[in-house]
């Protein structure tokens, strides 16, 4: 029972690179832009993450499943992956919280996996030449040339837009928080909770229950709704959340922000996704990073202060488009200055690159709902 199967699986890259070794999950084939993350734990939060949608992800710790699955660190309702490619996979899970063996859960969710390959020497190969579509495949009757010739036709993900892949296809309401008893932060009650009109470009679980803890209700919408819809809702403010693809592809999220910034003047806050959107939408620029930011120690700051976040994307706000009249940065990751905070010079809108739920991660950057409460209730004490 606590043994894994050893049917032979293979992983092929894009540039024809080749690596051989034992299925895990689901048995397949499996295309998507292969990329890495350097987080120890809370494999279990990214596997279900709507921002890694469509990807094969590494994982650079050596061994990954020891405590399991569950239903209460589910980022999503299922897996957002295509593939896992891991050093070893344990058979067995030991936790108090786990219902399940990842393998068991994998193989549920129609994930295709890889293990017993060498991750570093392939994380290496990604830092070089960069992260690219790959193929994992435990189909026999398939030969190398074949899978090549699949992988040749797959798309490159600059250009597409997944959001709307991932997001809600109707409007719903987040008020409670679900199952994280054992989350000591902050959970603030309000007699007047601020509402919050949430686009979802593929919103995790986390990111909600920390806007409840500090003292909202959330109404989450789809990705293309429109300026109309939302005021209908009469929002204390406006959140843009995370997701997957390429920015610049989500015109429809561009422009509903480029609509908001102009024409309504209420706090606005984008995390990842939703921070690239703000830059665009401000007139600023995206580009695609060589192998991505997936972790949870990148170290990011301003003057004075220092965080160390999660953090989960592909592209990054190039740093001189963003017009110096409107915008300022103000936050860098310290590994490469890229451009990790933003925000207006003249308004209540700002975003971060990386992660402040945390989930899983450090929490140095929770204090971001926080200010986003904070102008939240400044704009509600100016209205008569």
């Amino acid at each position: 029972m606590n043994k894994l199967e050893t049917d032979k699986a293979v992983l092929i890259l894009e540039d024809g690179s080749f690596l051989e070794g034992l299925a895990i999950g689901c048995k397949g084939t499996a295309i998507g832009e292969v990329v890495f993350n350097t987080g120890i734990t809370g494999y279990q939060e990214v596997l279900t993450d709507p921002s890694y949608f469509g990807q094969l992800i590494t994982f650079t710790y050596p061994e990954i499943g020891n405590t399991g699955v569950n239903s209460d660190d589910q980022e999503s309702s299922s897996s957002s992956v295509r593939g896992l490619i891991v050093r070893q996979l344990s058979a067995r899970s030991s936790n108090w919280r786990s219902k399940d063996t990842l393998n068991n859960w994998l193989k549920s969710q129609k994930v295709v996996g890889i293990s017993g390959i060498d991750t570093r020497a392939l994380v290496r190969h990604l830092r070089e030449y960069g992260s690219m579509n790959g193929v994992i495949s435990t189909e026999i009757d398939l030969s190398p040339k074949e899978l090549l010739e699949r992988l040749k036709k797959a798309p490159n993900i600059k250009g597409l837009n997944m959001a709307k892949k991932v997001s809600t296809k109707t409007q719903y309401k987040w008020n409670s928080l679900c199952n994280v008893s054992f989350d000591k932060r902050i959970k603030e009650r309000r007699k007047t909770p601020f509402k919050v009109a949430a686009i979802d470009f593929g919103i995790k679980k986390s990111i909600l229950n920390r806007l409840v803890a500090h003292g909202c209700e959330i109404v989450v919408l789809p990705f293309d709704s429109d300026l109309s819809t939302i005021l209908e809702l009469k929002p204390d403010g406006i959140f843009l959340s995370n997701g997957p693809g390429d920015p610049a592809a989500v015109i429809e999220g561009i422009n509903l922000a480029k609509n908001l910034i102009e024409k309504v003047n209420l706090p606005i806050f984008g995390i990842c996704l939703g921070h690239q959107i703000l830059g665009l939408a401000l007139g600023g620029k995206t580009f695609k990073l060589n192998y991505g930011h997936r972790g949870l120690n990148h170290p990011c700051g301003k003057a004075g202060r220092l965080e160390i976040t999660s953090q989960n994307h592909g592209f990054a706000l190039q740093a001189d488009s963003l017009p110096k009249e409107l915008v300022k940065v103000t936050h860098f990751n310290l590994n490469d200055k890229t451009v990790a905070g933003i925000a207006m010079l003249n308004k209540p809108v700002f975003g971060v690159q990386y992660h402040p739920e945390a989930s899983p991660g450090p929490h140095d950057a929770d204090h971001h709902f926080e200010r986003f409460v904070s102008l939240m209730g400044e704009s509600r004490s100016t209205v008569v």
